[in-house]
């Protein structure tokens, strides 16, 4: 009657064993690494890891080991100081053909990690590093999707004459014509060749029609600008060389960057905030800059750019490429030893350079650096974001022969702007311009802190639990205590297999799953002495006791779970980490507390042959 077959027993005993085995390589701690992996497409093998393996011998490095592991080479160190100076050497004599990372790097055995045993994953709080919080800018979305949508209704007029102007005004498009009849034709034409265009409410006049774009074209533009800068900064991180980052959407506007290991906030966000891109334009020779200005008057198809000195100088308005054409992008430096930008374009762009330096072999071609960037400044105490888009000549050479896709672009101020400017390049530019509205920093020692701290409060609730439950249940008190030991084992276990990230929150719900997961406990042993109360038959008080208050637990940990997965499918961030360890740890208290204390008690009543008043205080 209250006896498990054997079979169950030593299944019980398997999956313990399996769980703790896996729950193993969180007991080895971790040393200090380089990841040096391949760029783009390139792997690294045995050859690198020998010449990454000299470079560190010939500069007198000092390294723990350094093997390679899934197309990476990693680099052990003993301390914080050897890995830095470490991983400025490799920047320097490595190629582009690598990114180089600092890296925590797991101390787990050859034959645990063999069987495909990992440590948790550690979060930002706990391991250190930089963590932003971006907020796109939807207006620019919509303002940037309205001048695209300008475009492309003059074009569609524009075919058989059937406008007479076309202008912005606000978030509308107005377009008048000469009579009645070519009103209704464009009607028609937008609503075929244009559907994402719609007639504004009260704008319709006699010979006028305003039009907006619709909600559904309004979602999906914002929603694939979001998803397009999503990819960018994923970009531009793997440039930067940090060893898993995060980067992932939170609500509608706004991107979440975490960079483990990353301490210079300044390069970060130098790096990730930039909207920039790069255009090539022809110089107006024809033409004087400063009668242009003295006049007021720019000549047709041409504008006024300056460079960063405040130069002017009269720039053609067609544009012959744009960084979308550019496919990679180096910093070097130039026969002058002057820092450069070595270009390569995609086939279209080749084809348009090639056609220009052939056409204009002795003119001067331009390159202008555009940059967009918001912030938010007080104004008569209102928060007002700022939006300030600079346009300034890097450069303007004479063109000195034909070229197509490769070439360079001098000018630079210096290595570090030539190196920013590349990876900008590189990694593509932001569809619509981002503002940082959080960033924290936080170093090492504090995450090793945080780490200790949280490690203590887990200890000390579990200590805590343990005596009491010692105290009031006796032996079956003891019997909770190892099922909530076990259950501890299974929760790491379980994160450790899944590789969710820990962090502080997710500690906290570890904690409170501690306190929780006794109440199954209480519930039953509480049965059992009002079960021993009416009966005397030690076996039928334990089964009935099991039985009756299987019914109660179920519905209280359900109850909880469902706040918890609610918490996860809704929150954002330290909410979703302690969701996910609470989730966790009310799935393990539950086998924990009915199925394995079960056993153990059957196992202990079965053997010893106690009496109830000895096992439990009655």
């Amino acid at each position: 009657m209250n006896h498990y077959a054997a079979w169950k027993n030593i299944l019980i005993v398997f999956f313990l064993f399996i769980l703790g085995l896996f729950a193993l390589p969180n007991l080895y701690g971790s040393d200090l690494a380089i990841q040096i992996s391949g760029s783009g497409n390139y792997d690294v093998s045995q050859r690198d890891l020998d010449k990454i393996k000299d470079t560190l011998s010939d500069s007198g490095v000092g390294f723990k080991s350094i093997s390679l592991e899934d197309k990476n080479v990693l680099v052990r160190f003993n301390d914080s100081q050897t890995q830095l100076s470490s991983k400025a050497i490799l920047k320097d004599s490595l190629t582009r053909n690598y990114v180089v990372a600092l890296n925590l790097a797991p101390s787990i055995p050859q034959w645990l990690s063999g069987i495909g045993g990992k440590a948790m994953s550690l979060g930002l709080d706990l391991r250190g590093g930089v963590h932003f919080l971006l907020e796109v800018d939807m207006n620019a979305v919509t303002t940037m999707a309205l001048d695209r949508y300008y475009n492309e209704l003059r074009a569609e007029l524009r075919k058989d004459k059937l406008y007479k102007k076309i202008r912005k005004e606000d978030n509308l498009l107005l377009v008048s014509f000469k009579s009645e009849e070519l009103k209704n034709e464009a009607k028609k034409v937008i609503k075929n060749d244009l559907p994402d265009l719609v007639i504004a409410e009260g704008t319709e006049q006699e010979l006028e029609l305003g039009f907006e774009i619709s909600a559904t074209a309004q979602a999906d533009a914002k929603l694939g600008a979001l998803k397009q800068n999503i990819t960018t900064l994923r970009n531009r991180v793997n440039e930067l060389g940090v060893a898993e980052p995060i980067i992932q959407q939170q609500g509608t506007e706004r991107i979440v960057v975490q960079l483990p290991g990353v301490q210079d906030t300044a390069r970060a966000k130098e790096i990730l905030g930039a909207v920039a891109t790069i255009e090539f334009r022809m110089v107006d020779e024809k033409n004087d800059v400063q009668t242009a200005i003295q006049s007021g008057k720019t000549p047709t198809g041409s504008k006024i750019y300056k460079f960063k000195d405040g130069r002017p100088l009269l720039l053609k308005t067609n544009v012959i490429t744009t960084g979308e054409n550019i496919v990679d992008a180096s910093s070097s430096m130039d026969e002058n030893n002057q820092p450069s930008v070595s270009i390569v374009l995609d086939s279209s762009g080749g084809r348009s350079m090639l056609d220009t330096t052939k056409e204009f072999l002795g003119y001067r071609m331009a390159v202008v650096f555009i940059e967009n960037q918001v912030e938010t400044v007080m104004e008569d105490g209102v928060a007002v974001k700022k939006r300030t888009k600079t346009q300034d000549i890097i450069n303007a050479a004479t063109i000195q022969g034909t070229f197509s896709n490769r070439f360079q672009i001098t000018g630079l101020d210096s290595a570090r702007e030539a190196t920013n400017l590349a990876l900008l390049l590189r990694a593509g530019s932001l569809s619509a311009p981002v503002e940082i509205i959080e960033e924290r920093t936080i170093g090492p020692s504090l995450g090793a802190d945080n780490i200790q701290k949280g490690l203590i409060s887990v200890l000390v609730g579990f200590a805590l639990v343990l005596i009491f439950m010692a105290w009031r249940y006796r032996v079956f008190g003891l019997v909770a205590n190892l099922a909530l030991t076990l259950n501890l084992i299974t929760i790491i276990s379980i994160l450790s297999l899944i590789q969710a990230t820990l962090t502080l929150p997710g500690i906290a719900g570890i904690v409170l799953t501690v306190g929780m997961a006794v109440d199954a406990n209480v519930l039953i042993f509480e049965r059992i002495k009002e079960e021993m109360r009416s009966s005397k038959n030690i076996q039928k008080a334990i089964s009935s006791g099991y039985e009756k208050a299987l019914l109660t637990i179920a519905d209280a940990n359900i109850t909880t779970l469902i706040a918890s997965i609610v918490l996860f499918s809704f929150g954002t961030g330290p909410i979703k980490g302690f969701a996910v360890t609470l989730t966790i740890g009310i799935i393990t208290s539950m086998f924990t507390a009915i199925i394995v204390s079960r056993a153990i008690i059957n196992l202990t009543v079965s053997y010893t042959h106690l009496t109830l008043p000895t096992i439990l205080l009655v």
